[in-house]
């Protein structure tokens, strides 16, 4: 669990059923639509390199704090979390890796399939098992480390009010900042537009968002 306290922006009990009906929809849809792309990705990371093929990060920080283990494709070298925090040959780059808020633009961790898996989000796909276990929703703020919260609130402390509200709600597969091509941002201009999200969320404002989904993953606009 991460210690913390949360701001809830009430929505109605129709929002969050719709919403839940939506998550549920889309992720059987995608996990259907993409089972022949899943296949191919699965043995490309195999063949590429060693590990699995499912990324081997820690778990993520959730609604009300609750850490979970989020599904991704592995699109870096085995054990690529612990190398870079662990490893005295990568210390300069995971100091560049906390200052650029947690994204490195020429990470030598990553694979050839990773990177291209990772400019167009194919890496995502294995998340809609996220959203069909409660764990995550197809659109929403994004999922952050522990480590990494705790970091760059320490480095932005004006953010505290923001990440109390995005804490609130469960975290996306997609969302605003993402399809907006805006990865590349700061933190603290990132959890502000996240939580804008969660106090303008609405049916409707998340259809918007999966439409525009589609796009940002095909052309990798901000992606890293």
């Amino acid at each position: 669990m991460f210690d913390t306290d949360v701001t809830e922006i009430k929505k109605s009990i129709y929002f969050a059923f719709g919403k839940r009906m939506m998550d549920i929809i889309f992720s059987i849809l995608m996990l259907t639509f993409f089972a022949p792309l899943i296949l191919i990705i699965a043995i490309a990371i195999r063949l590429d390199t060693k590990g699995p093929v499912l990324a081997d990060t820690p778990r993520r920080v959730g609604r009300n704090g609750k850490l979970f283990k989020m599904y991704k494709f592995r699109s870096m070298v085995e054990n690529a979390h612990d190398i870079l925090r662990e490893n005295p040959k990568y210390s300069n780059l995971y100091n560049v890796y906390k200052k650029g808020s947690y994204k490195l633009k020429n990470d030598p961790r990553i694979t050839t399939v990773g990177r291209f898996i990772r400019k167009h989000s194919l890496d995502e796909i294995p998340q809609a098992l996220n959203i069909l276990r409660g764990e995550m929703s197809l659109v929403g703020p994004r999922a952050y480390y522990p480590d990494e919260l705790r970091n760059q609130q320490k480095k932005y402390p004006h953010t505290t009010d923001s990440v109390k509200i995005v804490l609130s709600v469960k975290p996306g597969v997609t969302g605003f900042w993402q399809v907006s091509g805006r990865s590349e941002i700061n933190f603290d201009k990132r959890i502000k537009m996240d939580a804008s999200y969660v106090r303008k969320r609405s049916l409707l404002y998340d259809l918007w968002i999966i439409v525009r989904t589609p796009w940002a993953m095909i052309t990798g606009r901000g992606a890293l």
